[in-house]
Protein backbone atom coordinates (compact mmCIF):
# COMPACT_ATOMS: atom_id res chain seq x y z
CA UNK A 1 0.00 0.00 0.00
CA UNK A 2 3.21 2.42 0.91
CA UNK A 3 4.76 1.36 -2.31
CA UNK A 4 1.15 1.86 -4.35
CA UNK A 5 0.63 5.61 -2.98
CA UNK A 6 4.38 6.84 -2.90
CA UNK A 7 3.91 6.36 -6.78
CA UNK A 8 0.46 7.76 -7.52
CA UNK A 9 2.04 10.97 -5.50
CA UNK A 10 5.19 10.79 -7.84
CA UNK A 11 3.22 10.26 -10.97
CA UNK A 12 1.06 13.58 -9.97
CA UNK A 13 3.70 15.56 -8.89
CA UNK A 14 5.32 15.07 -12.27
CA UNK A 15 1.87 15.51 -14.51
CA UNK A 16 1.12 18.51 -12.19
CA UNK A 17 4.56 19.93 -13.20
CA UNK A 18 4.36 19.19 -16.61
CA UNK A 19 0.99 20.77 -17.00
CA UNK A 20 2.28 24.07 -15.06
CA UNK A 21 5.13 24.47 -17.28
CA UNK A 22 3.73 23.68 -20.35
CA UNK A 23 0.18 22.80 -20.65
CA UNK A 24 -1.28 25.53 -18.40
CA UNK A 25 -4.62 23.86 -17.86
CA UNK A 26 -6.60 24.57 -14.22
CA UNK A 27 -4.47 21.53 -12.27
CA UNK A 28 -7.22 19.10 -11.78
CA UNK A 29 -7.90 18.73 -15.86
CA UNK A 30 -4.70 19.53 -16.52
CA UNK A 31 -3.08 16.31 -15.11
CA UNK A 32 -6.12 14.43 -16.15
CA UNK A 33 -5.29 15.05 -19.69
CA UNK A 34 -1.69 14.17 -18.89
CA UNK A 35 -2.71 10.87 -17.42
CA UNK A 36 -5.08 10.60 -20.40
CA UNK A 37 -2.80 10.71 -22.69
CA UNK A 38 -0.03 8.18 -21.65
CA UNK A 39 -2.70 6.16 -20.97
CA UNK A 40 -4.10 6.40 -24.86
CA UNK A 41 -0.63 5.44 -25.83
CA UNK A 42 0.49 2.86 -23.21
CA UNK A 43 -2.82 0.96 -24.97
CA UNK A 44 -2.06 1.79 -28.57
CA UNK A 45 1.47 0.40 -27.74
CA UNK A 46 0.15 -3.07 -26.95
CA UNK A 47 -2.30 -2.97 -29.43
CA UNK A 48 1.20 -2.71 -31.59
CA UNK A 49 2.27 -5.70 -29.56
CA UNK A 50 4.45 -3.89 -27.45
CA UNK A 51 2.60 -5.02 -24.19
CA UNK A 52 5.08 -5.48 -21.53
CA UNK A 53 4.62 -2.04 -19.38
CA UNK A 54 0.74 -1.34 -20.39
CA UNK A 55 0.63 -5.02 -18.61
CA UNK A 56 2.76 -3.93 -15.66
CA UNK A 57 0.59 -0.42 -15.24
CA UNK A 58 -2.81 -2.38 -15.81
CA UNK A 59 -1.43 -4.34 -13.13
CA UNK A 60 -0.48 -1.67 -10.64
CA UNK A 61 -3.99 -0.05 -11.63
CA UNK A 62 -5.49 -3.51 -10.34
CA UNK A 63 -3.84 -2.98 -7.47
CA UNK A 64 -5.91 0.45 -6.58
CA UNK A 65 -8.71 0.07 -5.40
CA UNK A 66 -10.54 3.04 -6.71
CA UNK A 67 -13.94 3.03 -4.52
CA UNK A 68 -12.45 2.56 -1.52
CA UNK A 69 -10.19 5.15 -2.27
CA UNK A 70 -12.60 7.72 -3.07
CA UNK A 71 -15.36 6.60 -1.08
CA UNK A 72 -13.80 5.96 2.14
CA UNK A 73 -10.96 7.85 1.78
CA UNK A 74 -10.56 10.97 -0.17
CA UNK A 75 -14.12 12.06 -0.27
CA UNK A 76 -14.95 13.33 3.06
CA UNK A 77 -11.75 15.32 3.14
CA UNK A 78 -12.92 16.55 -0.32
CA UNK A 79 -16.17 17.62 1.42
CA UNK A 80 -15.52 19.44 4.15
CA UNK A 81 -12.74 21.12 2.80
CA UNK A 82 -15.18 22.50 -0.03
CA UNK A 83 -17.99 22.71 2.67
CA UNK A 84 -15.31 25.01 5.08
CA UNK A 85 -15.45 28.12 2.82
CA UNK A 86 -19.01 28.33 2.34
CA UNK A 87 -20.70 31.21 3.48
CA UNK A 88 -24.15 29.74 5.00
CA UNK A 89 -25.59 32.81 4.50
CA UNK A 90 -25.28 32.80 0.65
CA UNK A 91 -26.58 29.22 1.20
CA UNK A 92 -29.76 30.12 3.06
CA UNK A 93 -30.31 32.80 0.32
CA UNK A 94 -31.12 30.20 -1.74
CA UNK A 95 -31.78 27.29 -0.15
CA UNK A 96 -34.93 26.43 -2.31
CA UNK A 97 -33.23 26.24 -5.45
CA UNK A 98 -30.10 24.18 -3.82
CA UNK A 99 -32.34 22.28 -2.15
CA UNK A 100 -34.45 21.27 -5.14
CA UNK A 101 -31.79 20.60 -7.15
CA UNK A 102 -29.80 18.34 -4.61
CA UNK A 103 -32.86 16.51 -4.08
CA UNK A 104 -35.76 16.40 -6.94
CA UNK A 105 -32.90 17.07 -9.11
CA UNK A 106 -31.70 13.81 -8.43
CA UNK A 107 -34.53 11.73 -8.64
CA UNK A 108 -35.48 13.41 -11.74
CA UNK A 109 -32.46 12.65 -13.58
CA UNK A 110 -31.69 9.29 -11.92
CA UNK A 111 -35.88 8.00 -13.45
CA UNK A 112 -35.11 10.07 -16.87
CA UNK A 113 -31.49 8.69 -17.48
CA UNK A 114 -32.85 4.97 -16.19
CA UNK A 115 -35.71 4.42 -18.27
CA UNK A 116 -34.23 5.74 -21.44
CA UNK A 117 -30.66 4.39 -20.66
CA UNK A 118 -32.76 0.90 -19.94
CA UNK A 119 -33.73 1.18 -24.02
CA UNK A 120 -30.70 2.30 -25.44
CA UNK A 121 -29.01 -0.41 -24.06
CA UNK A 122 -31.53 -3.04 -25.70
CA UNK A 123 -31.41 -1.35 -28.70
CA UNK A 124 -27.24 -1.70 -28.90
CA UNK A 125 -27.69 -5.88 -28.08
CA UNK A 126 -27.02 -5.34 -24.11
CA UNK A 127 -29.08 -6.93 -22.08
CA UNK A 128 -29.33 -4.89 -18.44
CA UNK A 129 -32.16 -4.76 -15.99
CA UNK A 130 -34.04 -2.16 -15.84
CA UNK A 131 -33.11 -1.33 -11.71
CA UNK A 132 -29.34 -1.57 -12.82
CA UNK A 133 -30.48 1.13 -15.43
CA UNK A 134 -31.88 2.67 -12.37
CA UNK A 135 -28.49 2.39 -10.71
CA UNK A 136 -26.60 4.22 -13.54
CA UNK A 137 -29.22 7.16 -13.39
CA UNK A 138 -27.99 7.21 -9.73
CA UNK A 139 -24.34 7.17 -10.06
CA UNK A 140 -24.76 9.50 -13.03
CA UNK A 141 -26.88 12.22 -11.22
CA UNK A 142 -24.33 13.93 -8.79
CA UNK A 143 -22.58 16.70 -9.66
CA UNK A 144 -19.19 17.21 -8.74
CA UNK A 145 -17.76 21.50 -8.22
CA UNK A 146 -14.03 19.70 -8.24
CA UNK A 147 -13.30 21.22 -11.79
CA UNK A 148 -15.85 23.69 -11.91
CA UNK A 149 -15.59 26.18 -9.47
CA UNK A 150 -12.27 27.71 -10.45
CA UNK A 151 -13.67 28.20 -14.07
CA UNK A 152 -16.56 29.69 -12.41
CA UNK A 153 -14.33 32.58 -10.92
CA UNK A 154 -12.08 33.03 -14.12
CA UNK A 155 -14.87 33.35 -16.12
CA UNK A 156 -16.81 36.05 -13.75
CA UNK A 157 -19.96 33.63 -13.08
CA UNK A 158 -22.61 36.19 -11.18
CA UNK A 159 -22.07 34.87 -7.42
CA UNK A 160 -26.07 33.35 -7.47
CA UNK A 161 -24.93 30.85 -9.85
CA UNK A 162 -21.48 30.10 -8.73
CA UNK A 163 -23.33 29.54 -5.18
CA UNK A 164 -26.35 27.40 -6.48
CA UNK A 165 -23.87 24.97 -8.58
CA UNK A 166 -21.48 24.72 -5.18
CA UNK A 167 -24.36 24.29 -2.78
CA UNK A 168 -26.12 22.01 -5.28
CA UNK A 169 -22.62 19.98 -5.97
CA UNK A 170 -22.07 19.63 -1.98
CA UNK A 171 -25.30 18.42 -0.87
CA UNK A 172 -26.14 16.25 -4.03
CA UNK A 173 -23.19 13.93 -3.99
CA UNK A 174 -24.57 12.83 -0.61
CA UNK A 175 -28.46 12.25 -1.89
CA UNK A 176 -27.45 10.39 -4.85
CA UNK A 177 -25.31 8.04 -2.78
CA UNK A 178 -28.36 6.86 -0.52
CA UNK A 179 -30.29 6.96 -3.70
CA UNK A 180 -28.10 4.43 -4.91
CA UNK A 181 -27.84 2.03 -1.80
CA UNK A 182 -31.45 1.82 -2.24
CA UNK A 183 -31.13 0.63 -5.45
CA UNK A 184 -28.36 -1.46 -5.09
CA UNK A 185 -30.32 -3.39 -1.95
CA UNK A 186 -33.35 -3.90 -4.33
CA UNK A 187 -31.45 -5.17 -6.99
CA UNK A 188 -29.26 -7.49 -5.00
CA UNK A 189 -32.73 -8.70 -3.47
CA UNK A 190 -32.06 -7.77 -0.13
CA UNK A 191 -34.45 -4.78 0.47
CA UNK A 192 -38.16 -4.56 0.66
CA UNK A 193 -39.70 -2.87 -2.02
CA UNK A 194 -42.58 -1.40 -0.26
CA UNK A 195 -42.50 2.51 -0.46
CA UNK A 196 -42.77 3.06 3.21
CA UNK A 197 -39.62 0.89 3.16
CA UNK A 198 -37.70 2.97 0.39
CA UNK A 199 -39.30 6.34 2.73
CA UNK A 200 -37.85 4.84 5.80
CA UNK A 201 -34.53 3.99 4.39
CA UNK A 202 -34.29 6.86 2.85
CA UNK A 203 -35.18 9.53 5.80
CA UNK A 204 -32.80 7.46 7.94
CA UNK A 205 -29.52 8.07 6.05
CA UNK A 206 -30.56 11.49 4.21
CA UNK A 207 -31.86 12.93 7.30
CA UNK A 208 -29.81 11.13 10.15
CA UNK A 209 -26.95 12.45 8.20
CA UNK A 210 -27.75 16.20 8.53
CA UNK A 211 -28.75 15.20 12.18
CA UNK A 212 -25.41 13.60 12.66
CA UNK A 213 -23.32 16.47 11.02
CA UNK A 214 -25.09 18.90 13.18
CA UNK A 215 -24.03 17.23 16.32
CA UNK A 216 -19.97 16.43 14.70
CA UNK A 217 -20.18 20.19 13.81
CA UNK A 218 -21.31 21.44 17.35
CA UNK A 219 -18.91 19.20 18.97
CA UNK A 220 -16.10 20.50 16.59
CA UNK A 221 -17.09 24.11 17.25
CA UNK A 222 -17.30 23.37 21.34
CA UNK A 223 -13.65 21.70 21.81
CA UNK A 224 -12.14 24.75 19.53
CA UNK A 225 -13.32 27.44 22.06
CA UNK A 226 -11.40 25.62 24.66
CA UNK A 227 -8.42 25.76 22.98
CA UNK A 228 -6.05 28.27 20.91
CA UNK A 229 -3.10 26.45 19.32
CA UNK A 230 -3.29 26.07 15.73
CA UNK A 231 -1.66 22.71 15.55
CA UNK A 232 -4.50 20.91 17.98
CA UNK A 233 -7.34 22.96 16.35
CA UNK A 234 -6.18 21.31 13.05
CA UNK A 235 -6.25 18.15 14.11
CA UNK A 236 -9.35 18.27 15.81
CA UNK A 237 -11.18 19.04 12.73
CA UNK A 238 -9.09 16.14 10.93
CA UNK A 239 -10.45 13.38 13.17
CA UNK A 240 -13.50 15.10 12.97
CA UNK A 241 -13.94 14.29 9.30
CA UNK A 242 -11.97 11.28 9.64
CA UNK A 243 -13.66 9.64 12.47
CA UNK A 244 -16.86 11.32 11.96
CA UNK A 245 -17.35 9.62 8.70
CA UNK A 246 -16.25 6.00 9.73
CA UNK A 247 -19.10 6.14 12.43
CA UNK A 248 -21.81 7.59 10.00
CA UNK A 249 -20.59 4.29 7.77
CA UNK A 250 -21.28 1.97 10.98
CA UNK A 251 -24.47 3.35 12.60
CA UNK A 252 -26.10 3.49 8.70
CA UNK A 253 -26.30 7.49 8.08
CA UNK A 254 -25.29 9.65 5.21
CA UNK A 255 -21.17 10.27 5.76
CA UNK A 256 -21.12 12.77 2.83
CA UNK A 257 -24.25 15.15 4.15
CA UNK A 258 -23.04 14.76 7.98
CA UNK A 259 -19.49 16.05 6.48
CA UNK A 260 -21.07 18.83 4.42
CA UNK A 261 -22.97 19.84 7.40
CA UNK A 262 -20.10 19.90 9.86
CA UNK A 263 -18.11 21.73 7.76
CA UNK A 264 -20.26 24.32 7.29
CA UNK A 265 -21.19 24.59 10.99
CA UNK A 266 -17.00 24.82 11.14
CA UNK A 267 -16.50 26.99 8.22
CA UNK A 268 -18.66 29.65 9.60
CA UNK A 269 -19.01 29.56 13.69
CA UNK A 270 -16.27 27.56 14.06
CA UNK A 271 -13.72 30.02 12.10
CA UNK A 272 -15.76 33.53 13.25
CA UNK A 273 -16.01 32.62 16.60
CA UNK A 274 -13.61 29.91 17.91
CA UNK A 275 -10.39 31.22 16.48
CA UNK A 276 -7.86 33.42 16.70
CA UNK A 277 -6.57 34.99 13.48
CA UNK A 278 -3.08 32.93 13.20
CA UNK A 279 -5.35 29.88 13.59
CA UNK A 280 -7.77 30.75 10.61
CA UNK A 281 -4.57 31.52 8.93
CA UNK A 282 -3.11 28.02 9.67
CA UNK A 283 -6.62 26.14 9.29
CA UNK A 284 -7.35 27.40 5.58
CA UNK A 285 -4.13 27.18 4.54
CA UNK A 286 -4.39 23.15 6.03
CA UNK A 287 -7.25 22.26 4.41
CA UNK A 288 -6.59 24.64 0.52
CA UNK A 289 -3.52 22.19 0.65
CA UNK A 290 -5.59 18.95 1.25
CA UNK A 291 -7.98 20.18 -1.59
CA UNK A 292 -5.44 20.62 -3.95
CA UNK A 293 -3.47 17.83 -3.64
CA UNK A 294 -6.18 15.44 -3.36
CA UNK A 295 -8.09 16.58 -6.16
CA UNK A 296 -4.82 16.36 -8.35
CA UNK A 297 -3.93 12.88 -7.16
CA UNK A 298 -8.04 11.77 -7.88
CA UNK A 299 -7.61 13.14 -11.77
CA UNK A 300 -4.50 11.37 -12.28
CA UNK A 301 -6.69 8.57 -11.02
CA UNK A 302 -9.23 8.79 -13.23
CA UNK A 303 -6.80 9.34 -15.81
CA UNK A 304 -5.10 5.89 -15.79
CA UNK A 305 -8.33 4.32 -14.46
CA UNK A 306 -8.67 3.71 -18.51
CA UNK A 307 -6.08 1.02 -18.23
CA UNK A 308 -8.81 -1.09 -16.05
CA UNK A 309 -11.59 -0.78 -18.63
CA UNK A 310 -12.89 -2.77 -21.66
CA UNK A 311 -13.56 -1.02 -23.81
CA UNK A 312 -15.34 -2.39 -27.43
CA UNK A 313 -17.09 -0.36 -29.99
CA UNK A 314 -20.71 -1.01 -28.98
CA UNK A 315 -19.72 -0.14 -25.46
CA UNK A 316 -18.42 2.95 -26.82
CA UNK A 317 -21.15 3.76 -29.38
CA UNK A 318 -23.59 3.62 -26.04
CA UNK A 319 -21.32 6.15 -24.31
CA UNK A 320 -21.27 8.64 -27.04
CA UNK A 321 -25.17 8.53 -27.11
CA UNK A 322 -25.93 8.31 -23.78
CA UNK A 323 -23.93 11.89 -23.39
CA UNK A 324 -26.79 13.56 -24.76
CA UNK A 325 -29.20 12.07 -23.00
CA UNK A 326 -27.65 12.48 -19.58
CA UNK A 327 -27.09 16.33 -20.53
CA UNK A 328 -31.26 16.81 -21.60
CA UNK A 329 -31.99 15.03 -18.55
CA UNK A 330 -30.29 17.21 -16.39
CA UNK A 331 -31.36 20.51 -18.87
CA UNK A 332 -35.13 19.25 -18.62
CA UNK A 333 -34.90 18.68 -14.56
CA UNK A 334 -33.43 21.87 -13.53
CA UNK A 335 -35.56 23.86 -16.51
CA UNK A 336 -38.63 22.62 -14.51
CA UNK A 337 -37.23 23.16 -11.27
CA UNK A 338 -36.16 26.61 -11.82
CA UNK A 339 -39.49 27.44 -13.82
CA UNK A 340 -41.15 26.62 -10.36
CA UNK A 341 -38.58 28.94 -8.94
CA UNK A 342 -39.41 32.05 -10.90
CA UNK A 343 -42.80 32.32 -9.64
CA UNK A 344 -41.30 33.60 -6.23
CA UNK A 345 -37.96 34.83 -7.35
CA UNK A 346 -35.71 36.19 -9.78
CA UNK A 347 -33.25 34.11 -11.30
CA UNK A 348 -30.17 34.73 -13.41
CA UNK A 349 -30.74 34.99 -17.01
CA UNK A 350 -29.93 31.12 -19.30
CA UNK A 351 -29.33 29.69 -15.58
CA UNK A 352 -30.66 26.37 -16.77
CA UNK A 353 -28.53 26.36 -19.84
CA UNK A 354 -25.39 27.46 -17.51
CA UNK A 355 -26.19 24.85 -14.48
CA UNK A 356 -26.66 21.88 -17.13
CA UNK A 357 -23.30 22.44 -19.00
CA UNK A 358 -21.60 23.55 -15.58
CA UNK A 359 -23.25 19.84 -14.08
CA UNK A 360 -19.93 18.35 -14.36
CA UNK A 361 -20.20 14.27 -13.21
CA UNK A 362 -16.69 12.89 -11.95
CA UNK A 363 -14.64 10.65 -9.54
CA UNK A 364 -17.88 9.71 -7.36
CA UNK A 365 -19.60 8.66 -10.42
CA UNK A 366 -16.62 6.14 -11.37
CA UNK A 367 -16.17 5.04 -7.85
CA UNK A 368 -20.30 4.24 -7.44
CA UNK A 369 -20.44 2.33 -10.42
CA UNK A 370 -17.49 0.60 -8.99
CA UNK A 371 -19.36 -0.01 -6.10
CA UNK A 372 -21.48 -2.60 -8.33
CA UNK A 373 -21.79 -6.48 -8.35
CA UNK A 374 -18.65 -8.03 -10.50
CA UNK A 375 -19.81 -9.15 -13.68
CA UNK A 376 -20.45 -8.31 -17.17
CA UNK A 377 -23.63 -5.52 -15.98
CA UNK A 378 -20.75 -3.86 -13.78
CA UNK A 379 -18.16 -3.46 -16.54
CA UNK A 380 -20.90 -2.07 -19.14
CA UNK A 381 -22.26 0.23 -16.92
CA UNK A 382 -18.51 1.45 -15.62
CA UNK A 383 -17.12 1.81 -19.12
CA UNK A 384 -20.00 4.16 -19.99
CA UNK A 385 -20.13 5.65 -16.48
CA UNK A 386 -15.74 6.61 -17.63
CA UNK A 387 -17.04 7.96 -21.28
CA UNK A 388 -19.62 10.08 -19.50
CA UNK A 389 -17.43 11.57 -17.09
CA UNK A 390 -14.06 12.17 -19.22
CA UNK A 391 -16.51 14.22 -21.87
CA UNK A 392 -18.14 16.14 -18.87
CA UNK A 393 -14.67 17.34 -17.41
CA UNK A 394 -12.62 17.63 -20.57
CA UNK A 395 -15.31 18.81 -22.89
CA UNK A 396 -17.61 20.54 -20.30
CA UNK A 397 -15.34 21.98 -18.23
CA UNK A 398 -13.02 23.41 -20.89
CA UNK A 399 -15.73 25.37 -22.87
CA UNK A 400 -18.08 26.15 -19.52
CA UNK A 401 -16.19 29.53 -19.06
CA UNK A 402 -16.77 30.60 -22.90
CA UNK A 403 -20.31 29.75 -22.46
CA UNK A 404 -20.50 32.34 -19.39
CA UNK A 405 -19.35 34.65 -21.06
CA UNK A 406 -21.47 34.25 -24.29
CA UNK A 407 -25.01 33.68 -22.61
CA UNK A 408 -24.44 36.42 -19.47
CA UNK A 409 -23.88 39.18 -21.89
CA UNK A 410 -26.57 37.90 -24.67
CA UNK A 411 -29.33 39.91 -24.80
Amino acid sequence: MLDTTAIILAITALFSFLNYRFIKLPTTIGVMVISLAISVVLLALQYAGFDGVTHQAQTFIQHVDFDEVVMKGMLSLLLFAGALHVNINDLLERKWAIGLMATIGVLLTTFIVGFVSFYIFAAFGFSIPLIYCLLFGSLIAPTDPIAVLGILKQAKAPKSLEIKITGESLFNDGIAVVVFVVLLGIAQGGEDVSVGHIALVFAEEAIGGVVYGLVLGYLGYKMLTWVDNYQVEILITLALVVSGYTLAGHIHVSGPLAIVVAGLMIGNKGRMFAMSDTSREHLDTFWELVDEILNAVLFVLIGIEVLALAFDHMTLAVGFVLIPIILLARLASTTFLLGALRLKETLTRHAEWILTWGGLRGAISVALALALPAGDIRDTILTVTYIVVVFSILVQGLTLGKLIQVLIKKP
